[in-house]
């Protein structure tokens, strides 16, 4: 039913049923649905970015776009924000208090929070678990510090299925599943007025995606894992923060899922412990 990706962090090199993210797509997007018809607040306004996510993930997964213009895709899905004006355009910050950005809030600050948040889930991927155990860590996260988290319970429930399966290398979410979940972070962190808690749950995430991006710029690179005859991880150079973290190591797959998860679990924390002293 599904197409078929290889795991190339196997021996076998065997093939995977990829794209189940479109299962987190279909069962949020409709239970958010639900919730509208019954005049929850905001359950449409988060339904219409993740249907804009999963769109844009299969489009990636059709035509395998260049990431010069994968990076701007994203900005479509901010629309349903912008247009419907979500968000407070006042952001509570814990070092320069509560800054108005006016109308620049839905012009600049929305696309970018959006866009951001998405490529950084997008980058930080490849390996099985770590597309899914840490956005799911994120967004149960986020649905703690906040006081609409019934807009996430089937989100977190499906995702929590998929990142089962994806732990067992059973399924890939595949960019559907990154470009959704990615969006459902930072649409929902918009909706719940709660950006900043994002911003520091996704702290792994971002020096991530600065350590590709300039290593990217500066020297030409990519970064690569190498798997050794054991079937374990290890890297020559830090050009990511799976590279950095198996720099001359040998770990298993599971092994550095879990580091990684680790940091993403303890950045989250800071997040919810900063977001109940100062709420």
């Amino acid at each position: 039913m599904f197409p078929e990706a290889t795991d190339y962090h196997k021996l076998d090199k065997r093939k995977v049923p990829n794209g189940l993210g479109v299962l987190y797509v279909l069962c949020s997007a409709t239970y958010l649905f639900l919730l509208h018809f019954f005049h929850i607040k905001g359950a449409l306004t988060l339904a219409a970015p993740i249907l804009f996510g999963g769109f844009l993930g299969l489009f990636d997964d059709w035509v395998d776009l260049r990431w010069r213009y994968k990076a701007f895709t994203p900005i479509l899905a901010s629309l349903p924000l912008i247009a419907l004006r979500e968000g407070e355009t006042v952001m509570a910050t814990y070092i320069w208090g509560k800054v108005d950005f006016g109308v620049f809030y839905y012009i600049l600050i929305v696309p970018l929070i959006v866009t951001v948040t998405t490529n950084a889930i997008n980058m930080l991927g490849g390996l099985n678990g770590l597309e899914t155990i840490c956005p799911l860590i994120v967004m149960i996260g986020l649905a703690a510090a906040s006081r609409q988290g019934m807009l996430l319970i089937v989100p977190i429930l499906i995702y929590l299925a998929l990142a089962y399966l994806n732990v067992k290398g059973k399924i890939f979410v595949g960019n559907v599943g990154t470009f959704a979940v990615g969006i459902t972070l930072a649409s929902y962190s918009i909706v719940a007025n709660n950006e900043q808690t994002l911003f520091i749950s996704i702290a792994p995430y971002i020096f991530n995606s600065l350590l590709i991006l300039l290593t990217h710029f500066l020297k030409g690179e990519v970064a690569q894992l190498s798997l050794t005859p054991k079937e374990k991880l290890t890297a020559g150079k830090r050009r990511s923060l799976q590279t950095l973290i198996a720099y001359k190591r040998e770990l298993t797959e599971h092994q550095l899922v879990a580091i990684i998860s680790l940091l993403v679990f303890c950045s989250t924390c800071l997040a919810v412990l900063l977001w109940w002293l100062y709420t």
